[in-house]
């Protein structure tokens, strides 16, 4: 079924799908309007921040609402900046702001795409930072009961690309703002790859901002030449037995120790040793510089993608016996769905 509402230009795959109605939210007053009927009517929605974290396989047969919510306020005290921000602003665009404003400490989530309602719903991060390490709470809009409801940081039951927003509250949830603390006494977080040659003595968040934007840059393919929802594969977490086998076999194997004793590996890493960088099948690719990221080369359709991720995962774990998970949101005709349409 092709539908009227093109949302080419609102995925970063720039899928050519389309749903049955495109609206707009420009306040939270304006996400209760339009989100409590739907919900109340049980009719498919979608509530669409960036569009970078999403596979259409699909026309979708029910409403896209866009956040475009704007706004940031600054509070402080003796220990830390204390921000609320709107779920529609962008996320980079939000560090630069920070930044210029002599707070620090969101500097290694630089040019992660999306909008800052999508980031506690899968707890973003990058370079050793998680949208965790930083939050104060966020707010929602409960469909149930069409209140507005703020929740602490402990209550958001945030893991690695995990949130209570994926598990006990989705589909009953519209997040509406994040508030986020910036401690003032800042400690720069450079254990992770190309932030490492840094003295933490001496290093500036603008420097670890820069190299991180430099770094991104270089791996990553702009969505508006090439198509891609960024990583698209989360790093496995395997137990500390699993790792010391897959070490023995395999010597170069990356892996970073974790709290819990578990150690999470790199699924690019993985992927690259299972022959699949620069991979194409068809109209898709693993892309030649960062094998995390699945790129539309032309034309392609959600379903290739979620073919070629098929492929890959299929491939590591007859390698390594390690099982990849997709990133992003698989969407098809009413509603979210998974790899395997």
């Amino acid at each position: 079924m092709s539908l009227s509402h093109s949302l080419k230009s609102f995925n970063s795959f720039g899928l050519a799908q389309s749903c049955a109605d495109l609206v707009e939210a420009h306040s939270k007053e304006a996400v209760r309007a339009m989100c409590l009927p739907l919900w109340q009517r049980q009719l498919p929605m979608l509530v669409l921040g960036g569009g970078s974290n999403l596979v259409f396989t699909e026309d979708f047969n029910g409403t896209v609402v866009r956040m475009l919510s704007k706004g940031i306020k600054v509070s402080e005290d003796a220990e830390a900046f204390y921000l609320e921000v709107e779920a529609g602003e962008n996320w980079h665009e939000l560090i630069r702001f920070t930044l210029e404003r002599g707070m620090f400490g969101l500097e290694n989530m630089a040019l992660i795409p999306g909008t800052v309602g999508a980031a506690p719903i899968q707890n973003i991060g990058a370079y050793g930072v998680e949208l965790c390490d930083v939050c104060d709470w966020v707010e929602y809009l409960d469909l149930p009961s069409g209140e507005f409801v703020r929740i602490s940081t402990a209550e958001c039951q945030f893991a690695y690309r995990e949130s209570i927003f994926k598990d006990k509250l989705r589909n009953f949830a519209v997040v509406t703002a994040v508030g986020l603390r910036l401690a003032k006494r800042w400690q720069p977080r450079l254990a992770y790859g190309p932030l490492q040659s840094f003295d933490p003595a001496t290093v500036t968040a603008r420097e670890i901002f820069n190299r991180v934007c430099q770094v991104r840059s270089e791996k990553l393919p702009d969505p508006a030449v090439l198509g891609n929802a960024g990583s698209f594969f989360k790093n496995p977490i395997v137990s500390a037995a699993c790792y010391l086998d897959l070490a023995q076999r395999f010597p170069t194997i990356v892996g970073y120790a974790q709290a819990d004793a578990t150690v999470k590996l790199a699924a690019g890493w993985l992927i690259e040793q299972a022959g699949l960088k620069g991979f194409v099948l068809g109209n898709v690719a693993v892309h030649d510089k960062q094998a995390l990221v699945l790129v539309n080369r032309g034309g392609a359709t959600g379903r290739d993608i979620c073919r070629l991720a098929r492929h890959v995962i299929a491939q590591v774990q007859d390698k390594f016996g390690v099982v990849l998970e997709a990133e992003p949101r698989i969407m098809g005709a009413n509603g979210e769905g998974d790899l395997y349409v």
